[in-house]
Formats: structure tokens, sequence, C-alpha cells
């Protein structure tokens, strides 16, 4: 089958083997996928990854042990947990040590035709979702899990630092709650994206000490620097929260966490029911943020396209999509 494959550098493997379903699991027929900054650093060596790209997708069931699976459309956790730990028993299993991680670690991704994932992992996607609309679910779960850290500081302002797509979805979440969101970004359309759905803006070169002293600072900058900056524009006792993931060591000056007593959260993936239920409720919609959309045996460009600075999102619409 076509399959976008990580093996040293991606490549468009025309014979890649196609997925064999075990006990338990579910085939699935990819229809629409998106690309993530996360594959782009897996490219570049993070996790030492080998094997299909992509975890960002919404599918088509094929076969499944239970037969009312087959047929729907659905999107999944990307996170394959034992299913027996304590961690897969309370955690949905994000945390579980032997888990495999769709297109991350251990387990074939979703930017070919078929992929595999548990049953347990498959979430509905109703009829009036659209693929536009549910292949965002993954990154939306993501974005949306900041949402936890906010009941502490329930009236404050929420400073986003950074304006690519994971910083547009976070926003997006936080706004869906009520919450006042200030992004801070160094470019004016994709800042114009975000004040479009609600949010203030502030170009970072503009930034002035009203932007300083946030009590929450996102980072979602995609940066290794991104952490330091998020530093100096959270308040003592202040809380960040930290998005981004880079390939290789980050240099950071832990000292300002000491004396300030500042509390630094790392956010990984969330809920993918919570993601539906924004979508399938119109809480969030991040078509807007769609900026091109290749075929499956064009998936080498779309990686390509993705990693253009500055670009948002590109998708891959399925062999016969």
């Amino acid at each position: 089958m076509l399959a976008l494959l990580l093996d040293r550098e991606a490549r468009l493997a025309l014979d890649h083997p196609a997925p064999v379903r075990k006990p338990g699991e579910a085939r699935l027929r990819m229809r629409l996928a998106g690309i993530c900054d996360t594959d782009l650093q897996l490219a570049r060596g993070y996790m030492s990854f080998r094997g299909v790209l992509g975890h960002e997708f919404v599918g088509q069931v094929l076969e499944a042990d239970d037969t009312s699976w087959i047929g729907r459309r659905v999107v999944a956790d990307i996170n394959a947990g034992c299913g027996r730990c304590q961690d897969c028993r309370e955690n949905a299993g994000h945390h579980c040590s032997a888990r495999t991680v769709l297109g991350i670690l251990g387990r074939d991704g979703a930017l070919a035709e078929e992929l595999v994932v548990p049953e347990r992992c498959l979430v509905s996607v109703p009829d009036h979702v659209s693929d536009d609309c549910a292949v965002f679910a993954e990154p939306l779960a993501a974005a949306a899990h900041v949402v936890e850290e906010l009941d502490a500081v329930p009236s404050a302002p929420v400073v986003v630092l950074g304006d690519g797509k994971l910083g547009q979805l976070i926003a997006r979440a936080v706004l869906a709650v009520g919450r006042r969101v200030l992004m801070v970004g160094h470019h004016t359309e994709k800042l114009e994206l975000a004040a479009a759905a609600g949010a203030e803006v502030r170009l970072e070169s503009e930034l002035d000490a009203s932007a300083r002293g946030a009590a929450v600072v996102i980072e979602a900058t995609g940066s290794a620097s991104g952490v330091q900056r998020a530093l100096e524009l959270v308040r003592p006792r202040g809380c960040v929260i930290l998005k981004t993931t880079v390939a290789g060591l980050t240099g950071l000056d832990l000292a300002p966490l000491v004396i300030n007593e500042v509390r630094l959260v790392g956010s990984r993936c969330g809920s993918m029911q919570q993601a539906i239920r924004l979508l399938s409720a119109g809480s969030v919609d991040p078509r807007p943020l769609i900026a091109a959309q290749y075929p499956l045996e064009r998936a080498d460009e779309a990686l390509r396209h993705a990693a253009r600075p500055g670009t948002m999102k590109v998708l891959v619409s399925g062999a016969d999509g």
C-alpha cells in the first residue's frame, strides 16, 4: 500500500505491507490525515521513530471484532496502552509504560491507505461533523487539555505564546470555556485568524508591560526558546503550561522557577471525546487553519509543504478520497 514512511528520512513508499489486524484491534481506511509539527520533529530525529508517520486522522472502520464499528467514521486516541495497568484503568493509558503511540512510538501511523488501532481507542464521529473538522480532533484534544489547569486561576486572562497551528487551537479551546485569551505571536496574518475567533492579539515586537505578569502562560511556540520567553511573561506564583516538543536538548535557566515560585506543567494528549464534543457543538471551527490538501500519492510533497516556515495545517486525503 501507499504510505509516508520514515526510515532515516521520510519517503513515499509504494509497496509498504498492509497492516495486519490483531484481536482487539480495528482496521481502518484513512479518509483524511493532518501533518503536525511533531511529524516534522520526528523526521528530524525526535524519538528515533521509524515507521509510517501520522497521528491526526479521520478514518472508516473496515474490520473489527465488534462488528457495530464496521462502516463508521472514527477518530482515535493515539495512545495504545496495555489496557491492564493502573494508568490504563485511571488515565486512558496516556502514560502506560508499555504503550505504543500512533505514528510516534512503536506503531505505524495514519499517513497510509490503511492503519490499525485498538478498538478501545476509537471515538465515533457524528454525521454532521465533516472530515475537514474531524481531522483536527487529536490536536484539538491536546489543545483543550490545558483547560484542566485553569481552575486554579478562574478569572485571569490566559496568554497563549505562539500563533501557529497548536496555539490557534489552544486559543479556541480556551475561548470555548469562556476565558479571555491574549495571543502573542510574530505573524500578523496568523494573529488575525485568532482575532477572528475572539482572542485579543499582540505582536511580540509590540509587547508592552501589560502582557507581562500573566497568571497563566501557555507556551506553544514550537521553539526551544519558548519556555524561557514564557518565564519572562508569567507573574510570580503563576503557571506556565508547556506544549512544545523539539528534537534535541533545550537549555533553560531554572532559577526563575524557584525564585518566583512558578509552576511549570507539561501538557500532552487530551480527551478525544471532549474534542469531538467541541466540534459537534460548533464551539470550535478549525477549518480556517487549513492551508493545503494533497492526495496520499503526494504525501511527501505535503510533508515538505508543512515544513515551510509559517505554514498552517496541511492535510492528506486517502487514496480514494
